[in-house]
């Protein structure tokens, strides 16, 4: 801010010049006092001058309605929206969102800095304010090939950027409580640049979570109970309550906010997909839910925004007061907050549910052509078994998690899965797709339902490499190899045909393409993996089967390298004793 400038903003705060904007006639949410003032906004080169009695040089009517602080969403990963960050803010700013805090763990894993690069480029080419930690953990962990590392010494240039806020999910704790000398690097170089350190700890409990804590990890977004919610608020972590589309934790965890506790709340998404937003919303929605399950309006609406704001040391925002960013949202109500207008720093971005800014796409060329496969045939899925006794992933409804379990399967004379409609045990591979290494691990999954053809992605968390599952090895190359030719996404077969697909050009986790497209394709999907596939109703074909190769989340899971116990975090062979 220039002298000049500051001059003007207290001009106008203080009456003696016209504002250059004034939202009159609006019931404005003091998030400090918790009251609603009626009034009018004074708005001043992108800053809040004022809430009273103001005269502007273009004068709004607000027509009696809510006005509060722009949302914030407190952790997303954009690239599980399918979509490019230009695009996530064309269809979230109408929802009221005005500022993300992105992680981009999945494409920095993929592409390294240069996806880092990408995505804060392509930030800046949308009205949303999307704000970036650094991903902590490339690859997640040393159980599987990623197409990036980082340690330490290559995370202090990027954790300078201005944008950058600090360490995003810091999932190995492992390694932290074990004293692992890179991830005290890590911390410590955080540390030294005064930057925030963000958590990742399902489970965690007890002198390990003291540990974990004493480290300066400043919140959690995995608390799955209310006991866990409870334990990590009491050692003075922020808890992000989560409602995406895969993890729907809001309901859950609302009994545990307290009139003592809730202002070390806050609201997040962590993923969000195209669908869920055009029929649900975004932080509106969860705002819904709060409100719903007994939560009062005014402590909602500071969780996804003051609580946010301070927690993430955005000291300019998360109210509407003198001095503030003007980002502030009309509400027609405080029960299903519906949206009337959005003015991202004093500019009006959304109006009526319509995005107003216009939508220019950054250059994608730097992270596309990731899909990079060496030697993948049939031979490469051959276990060559010994025992019918195996271990399985086994799905939970509704969950990331799995379980661990035995299972007797049918072989042939060579020792090779023989598969049975019977059983609904499929066998599931990773194959490598950063380093060309020819790395490629087999296990088996229970309880996905898929009854013919395969389905393949290059979306499978933390490191991306390809994952497939089918009812025959001829299926699942045919499917790997569609995949390949598209440049990633995902692709249904059958038969040695493509029933459905979704392109993925940009580092195989995100469509290049509208997110009203992108919804219809994965109704597409879903529809194909269904009625062709066979695949259980209760089972959501895509999300679940990404997460199937994410060794940080209990209790087993397969990366390139093999079946992982992640409760023993140690790799266990197929065959069970």
């Amino acid at each position: 801010m220039t002298k000049a400038e500051l001059k003007k903003l207290i001009q106008t705060a203080s009456g003696e010049i016209p504002a250059e904007t004034v939202i009159r006639n609006c019931r404005v949410l003091d998030v400090f006092t918790g009251d609603f003032t009626e009034g009018d906004i004074a708005l001043v080169g992108g800053q809040i001058a004022g809430v009273g009695a103001y005269r502007g040089e273009d004068e709004i009517d607000g027509g009696g309605r809510w006005a509060v602080p722009g949302l914030i969403d407190s952790h997303i990963h954009i690239e599980s929206s399918y979509l490019s960050p230009e695009e996530l803010g064309r269809m979230v700013v109408p929802h009221g969102s005005t500022t993300v805090i992105a992680d981009p763990h999945e494409i920095v894993n993929v592409c390294g800095i240069a996806g880092l690069d990408y995505m804060m480029s392509a930030a800046e080419r949308t009205a949303l304010d999307i704000l970036f930690m650094l991903p902590s953990c490339v690859p997640a962990t040393a159980f599987e090939h990623s197409g990036a590392e980082m340690k330490a010494a290559a995370m202090a240039e990027p954790l300078q950027r201005k944008k950058v806020l600090g360490l995003g999910e810091f999932m190995n704790f492992p390694g932290l409580l074990s004293g692992d000398s890179d991830v005290l690097d890590k911390l410590l170089l955080a540390k030294a640049a005064g930057k925030l350190i963000d958590g990742h700890s399902p489970g965690l409990t007890g002198y390990g979570l003291n540990g974990y804590a004493a480290a300066g990890i400043s919140g959690d977004h995995e608390c799955g109970t209310v006991a866990a919610m409870a334990e990590r608020l009491s050692l003075g972590m922020y808890v992000l309550l989560r409602q995406g589309s895969a993890c729907h934790d809001l309901r859950r965890l609302i009994p545990g906010v307290t009139a003592a506790n809730s202002r070390r709340c806050l609201l997040c998404s962590d993923d969000r997909q195209p669908k869920t937003i055009l029929t649900e919303g975004h932080i509106d929605s969860h705002l819904r839910i709060c409100v719903e399950e007994g939560l009062d309006a005014v402590t909602a609406l500071r969780m996804a925004t003051l609580n946010a704001a301070e927690c993430f040391r955005l000291y300019d925002r998360g109210a509407i007061a003198p001095g503030y960013r003007a980002d502030i949202v009309l509400l027609d109500d405080l029960q299903a907050f519906h949206v009337d207008r959005v003015w991202i720093q004093g500019r009006l971005a959304a109006s009526g549910g319509e995005y107003l800014y216009p939508v220019e796409r950054q250059d994608i060329s730097p992270v596309a052509g990731s899909i990079r496969i060496k030697d993948f045939s049939e031979e490469k899925l051959k276990m060559r078994l010994k025992s019918r006794r195996v271990h399985v992933i086994e799905l939970r409804p509704g969950s990331v998690e799995t379980s661990k379990a035995v299972v007797e399967v049918e072989l042939d004379e060579h020792g090779e899965f023989v598969w049975s409609p019977e059983a609904d045990v499929v066998k599931v591979a990773v194959v490598e797709r950063h380093r060309q290494t020819g790395q490629a691990a087999c296990g088996f999954l229970k309880g996905y339902g898929i009854r013919a053809g395969a389905i393949a992605l290059s979306v499978a968390h933390d490191s991306h490499n390809v994952i497939v599952t089918g009812v025959s090895d001829q299926e699942m190359v045919y499917a790997v190899e569609k995949l390949r030719e598209q440049n990633g996404g995902i692709a249904l077969v059958k038969d040695g045909t493509v029933l459905e697909s979704m392109p993925m050009p940009i580092a195989g986790l995100m469509s290049d393409r509208s997110g009203e497209w992108v919804a219809e394709r994965l109704d597409r999907i879903h529809a194909a993996a269904r009625e062709h596939l066979g695949i259980s109703g209760s089972v959501e074909p895509v999300m679940t089967l990404c997460f199937m190769s994410l060794p940080v989340i209990p209790e087993i899971k397969l990366t390139d390298m093999g079946l992982f116990d992640v409760t023993k975090f140690k790799f266990i062979p197929v065959e069970a004793e």
